[in-house]
């Protein structure tokens, strides 16, 4: 596979470059945490229930490009493909504490979890109630039976929005986290992989896959899916996918829904809106009803070729979290 071309300076220094370019781009609503990898919004409100979230960059806008009003007070920031350390983690809670604790959110992945762990005991330690809500999203990762292994992809961002809007509107910790894992456990997604992202300090491939195949259910670092197959018309790619998700939650008639089609890097809007046509018919048959329909790059994977699905089912409670105004230069509602 020849090396992707990319516009950058020191690849090793890919991370810090682009936290300063994301600091320049939020027009002051957003600071650096002095010498740590971690950004932190500029007006936390006295006696807010604080929402860090966090993982390895390389994702973008996901996560540190969810720092926003009703959005996440900061993020912690691991290297490329990384999970952030724990003095990291540790940093950034202190600095969104506001005197009613601090819910982390962040993607179910062992590193990550491990870290968040370690600083969530060491922000115990400093008298900081810390509550934690892993994202477990994704349908090809491990049977119904195991959901506690599943990986996190791009249902981060509808978990990040509700918990967003429930951490600004709410006072107490344990309802901001009944709230954000009631939509954690209401999301399913799966994605698919056409082509192979890249880390940038070496510029070689996540993984490797032949020109004619596809993956279904490849993760977002690219962690193998559920099969290999020949590349497939759009819409029969889809159909296989839906027929993942939708019995998973199971997603029934009457339900409504919240919609998702996430480029993870390099798949043009043609493509997720020819997605997006297939998946709609296929609610629609089923009498699922769209709520809102969200397309667009949220949790990337550098050049990554290839789409996920994600589908949030909604009831009043977490329609009123949803609907809240939210704006971050990742996401932007209302």
């Amino acid at each position: 596979m020849k090396r992707p071309k990319k516009i950058i300076n020191d690849p090793r220094q890919v991370v810090q470059e682009l936290l300063e370019g994301l600091v320049e781009a939020n027009g002051g609503r957003i600071k650096p945490l002095g010498s740590v990898q971690a950004l932190v919004k500029t007006d936390i409100p006295k006696d807010k229930v604080g929402l860090l979230i966090g993982g390895g960059s390389g994702h973008e806008p996901l996560f540190h490009g969810f720092i926003g009003d009703r959005m996440a007070d900061g993020a912690a920031c691991g290297n490329i493909f990384a999970a952030p350390t724990p003095d990291v983690i540790l940093e950034v809670t202190k600095a969104v504490h506001r005197g009613r604790g601090v819910l982390y959110l962040y993607g179910n992945y062992a590193g990550d979890n491990m870290n968040f762990d370690i600083a969530a005991e060491m922000a115990a330690d400093e008298g900081i109630e810390v509550k934690t809500v892993r994202i477990w999203d994704d349908v090809a990762s491990a049977p119904p039976a195991r959901i506690q292994d599943r990986r996190g992809i791009a249902g981060d961002l509808f978990a990040i929005k509700i918990a967003g809007a429930a951490a600004a509107t709410l006072d107490n910790l344990s309802e901001v986290y009944r709230v954000a894992a009631k939509a954690r456990d209401n999301i399913r997604s799966m994605g698919v992989a056409v082509s192979a992202g890249s880390i940038p300090e070496t510029g070689e491939p996540t993984f490797e896959l032949p020109e004619d195949e596809i993956e279904i259910g490849m993760g977002v670092h690219g962690e193998p899916g559920v099969s290999r197959e020949k590349l497939l018309p759009a819409d029969l790619l889809v159909d296989k996918m839906m027929a993942k998700i939708l019995p998973d939650l199971p997603f029934t008639s009457g339900d409504e829904v919240a919609l998702l089609i996430n480029n993870l890097g390099s798949t043009t809007m043609m493509e997720l809106l020819i997605v997006n046509r297939r998946v709609r018919k296929i609610l629609r048959d089923k009498s699922i009803r769209v709520y809102d329909t969200v397309v667009g790059s949220y949790v990337t994977c550098q050049e990554m070729a290839g789409f996920s699905i994600t589908l949030l089912k909604l009831d009043d409670e977490l329609k009123k979290y949803y609907d809240l105004p939210a704006c971050s230069l990742g996401f932007v509602k209302g």
